[in-house]
């Protein structure tokens, strides 16, 4: 009987770990903890390195140099040249001004106009749904197609626009040819595209609102522009924030649909930043300096970020002190 039970306690049992298997274990788990996380972040870290921050760091060298498109890898270096040339050019501080502009009206407009639709749509009617649904199709029409259908909403001849201005008397007008209808005509297309995407973020925003909040409020007498002052807006402001910094990067840095739509024109009306890049480096020809021209960009947009967590720190300084 000693016998046997040593050599069952020699044999090792079914479904048992090895020593082996443990320790290999052992070995791996710390090194997973310690690390983990930067294995997670090392696929988004790598993207970002190699589409975003190399290309980056490529252009801002281009910038320094006299590159032409029919020889990108002959280009001698000429230090600021290009800077210098654009800081004295009235065609890149007039393209800065239709830039800021241009950025201005369409965010006022998709924001203001985004949010007035979401509180409009919050409010329990029927066919909310369906109303809520027709009203995102803006946002899902591809950017070429948008175009293309506002390009026949301004035609001269056949357009819905011109056909509408004469039947009330108004006349015809050459929306697409005509300097002074230009930045308005892309903007109201940028505005429509837009508008919905805002209307969406906004609507979950709005979500978040307590509805005993707004109750009470209501039962101590208050309007329901007074509400809205004390408590909805309170509640969405950080969204509103947020949502109008990226619209001011994105009009910043849009180019399809006005160069679809005008083509930088006309007399250069539309030619912003971004649609001057595109007529440096390919109609000019000159990569150097559309480089130096994306590079001003940045900057910008650099400093518009800059100025918008500035503004927030302020504003939550002010709101911990009340």
């Amino acid at each position: 009987m000693v016998t046997n039970t040593a050599e069952r306690a020699q044999t090792p049992q079914r479904g048992a770990p090895s020593v082996n298997r443990r320790r290999g274990r052992g070995k791996l788990s710390p090194f997973i903890e310690r690390n983990g996380a930067y294995l997670f972040l090392f696929p988004a870290i790598a993207y970002l390195a190699i589409f975003t921050v190399f290309p980056l760091i490529r252009g801002v060298l281009l910038s320094f140099t006299a590159t032409k498109l029919v020889n990108p890898s002959g280009g001698r270096s000429v230090g600021l040249d290009n800077y210098d040339y654009l800081l004295a050019s009235d065609k890149f501080w007039a393209s800065v001004s239709t830039t800021l502009l241009y950025t201005l009206f369409t965010v006022v407009f998709a924001v203001g106009i985004g949010t007035a639709a979401a509180l409009l749509l919050n409010k329990a009617f029927r066919g909310r749904g369906l109303v809520r649904a027709i009203a995102t199709v803006p946002w899902a029409v591809p950017t070429v197609a948008a175009a293309l259908i506002f390009v026949w909403i301004y035609n001269n001849e056949q357009g819905i626009l011109n056909r509408s201005t004469m039947a009330l008397g108004f006349g015809q007008h050459g929306w697409l040819v005509d300097p002074r209808y230009g930045l308005l005509s892309v903007t109201l297309a940028t505005v429509w595209k837009l508008t919905p995407l805002v209307m969406l973020v906004m609507l979950s925003a709005l979500q978040s609102v307590p509805h005993e909040l707004r109750e009470a409020t209501w039962v101590d007498g208050a309007s329901p522009l007074q509400s809205f002052r004390a408590v909805t807006l309170p509640h969405i402001m950080p969204t509103i924030r947020v949502i109008t910094l990226l619209m001011t990067i994105w009009s910043i840095r849009r180019f399809e649909i006005i160069f679809l739509i005008t083509g930088g024109g006309p007399l250069d009306k539309t030619n912003t930043l971004v649609v001057n890049v595109y007529r440096t480096a390919f109609q000019d020809q000159n990569l150097g300096r559309a480089a130096a021209i994306g590079a001003l960009g940045l900057v910008l947009s650099l400093l518009v970020t800059a100025v918008y967590f500035v503004v927030e720190q302020i504003q939550e300084r002010q709101e911990s002190q009340r």
